[in-house]
């Protein structure tokens, strides 16, 4: 449509990555043309990255899904059906799994991709109707390690800082966040501050890698992946010895001290050097920066995250924050960036399986009769155990135990490690409903049923980015075909099952004014939100509250916890290294991640002309002394092969990461060619709390490919 003009701008939401960026969308002729920054928008100011200016190709592309499908077995063709068919169809065959075999045989897998509206209905449906509570979502991959620290050491979810505090800080300390490729956006704000006062402002990267990020960095921490702790534990160590910290603070609101304090005395900046393979003065340094900051804001992501002991990683943050008195205040708090638009948003909406809408807790008996009575349900209607998380729900799965599997807006079959387990999970399961808005991805393949989604533009909703901004999405255009959004999909199954009373919407805003009365009082409160004020006043940070109804900034700046005695907790934590470490046979360690232009796994960013060519094939890199170990030069075509699988790729020889350790990015599944998926080779080992997976540390070996087979995709 390029050269004729925009018939209306209208304000809307990225749907990419936990930034949350606004939007201002051009529509022509009923459709989306155009994107540019919303300067209005107060997450994003105006700014934009790559990916959110092509949205418009991602829209109408030959791929989507226009109409319900079902077929009797997985290797039978589709037949179209109409949606009263397909409501029918699923309503009998949940009602017979579960009178055969229990509620806890069905299961649903989410995504951040859904909206708040959408993530309610799911739960509401799932743990509160057909009393199964294996509702759990991708961001378990994602983000389930930072809910975990945040509330074991500062007694409840949510980041405590804004987005406004990377003004005003003087210390960025960046842990497993390439922010730059990851969250550009983020990222320019950082650069603009330094830039700002070069001589007031200190960045620390702590990265394996050499990237765009560490590259601005003051300060680069190339450290061995995995060995996190040890580094955060050897800095609170010199913070210690050098009584850098907030005593009066620590005194009145943080309990466990002393304990701490005798933890830490094992890991000098040495004895660390050795596990982190960087030298102490680079740690002893990094600690100084921080612990003499007036003002210090750490900032992470996966790289924290998805760890066997990533809880621990993000206690040990929080450590630093908390003797420190760096939280609660302008430019200082410990800030997980979520990985999703709407990771946040599940969160609060009780989207992960041990988790009820409002922060409630399925194994607390007052949370579940709360929602119960909310609801109009009988007392017990709630299982009072947890349900299965993402990972093992497919492990169910694959073993017989969860027969009926609906994965809604997500592709599990390539983001997931060890993918050999998913699509056994996949094959096994009785029935796979798949609701997207595309068909095939490497998911779809294994559906009985394809429900077509309507995507971003398509239909109204809300979501809440990174800083706990909960912003309004309109609807922009009409979905094609018979596509509808997710809430209705979710809306008409329910009634066939027999839940009209409980579920009458028409309507998301009745959806999200349900579930805001829901969350009165709670730690996420967002009573005070409506449409109406999302529309008029624009994005608003909850708690929004009769009591504060212009949102609320910054938590904690009264120094109160929600805990049973107001104060925070801090953790004593030990270095727990990688699950599976390199060894003679599998000599080196390969961490996973994104690259700039691409977003999961693709199913938007691959079908950018533009994004492709900027990457059109995933690429290994190797250390250089690692190469002449093995003999391979740069551009070699090899194998890299864990205990789980192997990957077919080229190769770039590079001193950009340390020795011993590769990096291969994610973004390729199995359906762009078998050998190319990353997933091939990941671990499913888990957090023993968070149940997120270590998705950035497994053993692999390397050689060098001679006749390389070309793959027709």
């Amino acid at each position: 449509m390029t050269g004729n003009a925009i018939d209306r701008w209208q304000k809307s939401y990225c749907p990419y990555c936990g930034v949350g960026c606004g939007l201002l969308a051009g529509i022509k002729d009923g459709a989306v043309a155009k994107i540019k920054g919303d300067s209005e928008h107060p997450s994003s100011r105006g700014d934009l990255c790559l990916k959110a200016v092509y949205l418009p190709e991602t829209l109408r592309t030959d791929d989507r899904l226009l109409y319900p499908q079902i077929r009797s077995c997985q290797e039978g063709p589709f037949k179209r059906a109409s949606w009263q068919q397909t409501f029918k169809y699923l309503a009998n065959r949940f009602r017979q799994i579960i009178d055969d075999h229990g509620p806890e045989a069905v299961a649903f897998y989410g995504s951040g991709q859904l909206t708040t509206e959408e993530y309610y209905v799911g739960n509401k449906l799932a743990k509160g109707f057909l009393g199964s509570n294996n509702f759990d979502t991708n961001s378990r991959l994602c983000m389930a390690s930072a809910v975990a620290g945040y509330k074991t050491s500062l007694g409840a979810d949510g980041p405590p800082v804004a987005y406004d505090d990377i003004d005003a800080a003087n210390c960025f300390l960046l842990i497993g966040s390439n922010t730059a490729d990851c969250h550009p956006v983020i990222f320019k704000r950082i650069k603009q501050r330094k830039l700002k006062a070069p001589d007031d402002v200190m960045i620390i990267c702590v990265d394996p890698r050499r990237t765009e990020t560490a590259d601005f960095a003051d300060l680069h921490l190339p450290i061995r992946p995995g060995s996190d702790i040890a580094l955060l534990n050897a800095m609170l160590h010199v913070l210690i010895e050098q009584n850098l910290l907030d005593h009066e603070f620590i005194a009145a609101h943080v309990n466990g001290f002393a304990e701490l304090r005798e933890t830490v005395k094992n890991y000098s900046p040495k004895t660390a050097e050795e596990i982190c393979v960087i030298p102490e003065c680079l740690i002893v340094e990094a600690a100084l920066i921080f612990g003499k900051a007036r003002r210090a804001l750490s900032l992470w992501s996966m790289g924290v995250n998805q760890s066997a002991v990533g809880v621990h990683k993000n206690n040990a943050i929080h450590n630093l924050h908390l003797a420190t008195g760096q939280i609660g205040k302008p430019g200082a708090g410990p800030f997980s960036l979520t990985g999703q638009p709407n990771a946040m948003g599940g969160r609060e909406v009780g989207g992960l399986s041990h988790m009820l809408p409002g922060y409630r807790s399925v194994e607390n008996p007052r949370h579940r009769e709360e929602v119960e009575r909310f609801w109009g349900l009988p007392v017990g209607s709630i299982a009072p155990q947890a349900g299965l998380s993402a990972l093992d729900m497919f492990d169910a799965a694959a073993q017989g135990k969860i027969k009926a599997i609906w994965i809604l807006c997500t592709n599990p079959a390539s983001s997931a490690p060890d993918l050999d387990v998913i699509e056994k999970a996949l094959r096994q399961a009785e029935l796979v409903v798949v609701q997207d808005a595309y068909h095939p991805t490497a998911t779809t393949k294994f559906a009985h049923v394809l429900l077509p989604a309507a995507q971003w533009s398509e239909k109204e909703g809300v979501m809440t980015n990174s800083e706990r901004r909960i912003t309004y999405m309109p609807k922009l255009a009409e979905p094609p075909g018979e596509a509808l959004a997710d809430w209705q999909i979710l809306t008409g199954f329910a009634r066939e099952m027999g839940f009209a009373a409980g579920f009458p919407y028409e309507s998301a805003e009745e959806i999200f004014a349900e579930y805001a009365a829901l969350t009165e009082n709670s730690l996420c409160d967002c009573s005070a939100a409506s449409y109406a004020r999302l529309k008029s006043d624009g994005p608003l940070q909850w708690p929004v509250t009769a009591s504060s109804p212009a949102g609320t900034v910054r938590l904690y700046a009264d120094g109160k916890f929600p805990t049973g005695d107001g104060k925070a907790n801090f953790i004593s934590i030990e270095h727990g290294g990688p699950v599976e470490d390199v060894d003679d046979q599998y000599p080196l360690l390969l961490t996973t991640g994104r690259l700039k232009v691409h977003w999961h796994t693709m199913t938007r960013t691959g079908k950018v002309e533009v994004l492709r060519k900027t990457s059109p094939e995933p690429i290994l890199d190797l250390h250089r002394a690692d190469a002449r170990r093995f003999g391979i030069r740069d551009a070699d075509f090899v194998e890299v092969i864990s205990r789980r699988g192997k990957v077919m790729v080229q190769c770039r020889v590079t001193e950009e990461l340390p020795k011993g350790t590769c990096f291969l990015p994610f973004h390729w599944g199995r359906d762009h060619g078998f050998f190319k998926a990353a997933n091939n080779l990941t671990i499913s080992a888990r957090d023993p709390l968070s149940r997120q997976p270590e998705l950035k540390a497994c053993a692999v070996r390397v050689r060098q490919v001679v006749d390389f087979p070309l793959e027709d995709n």
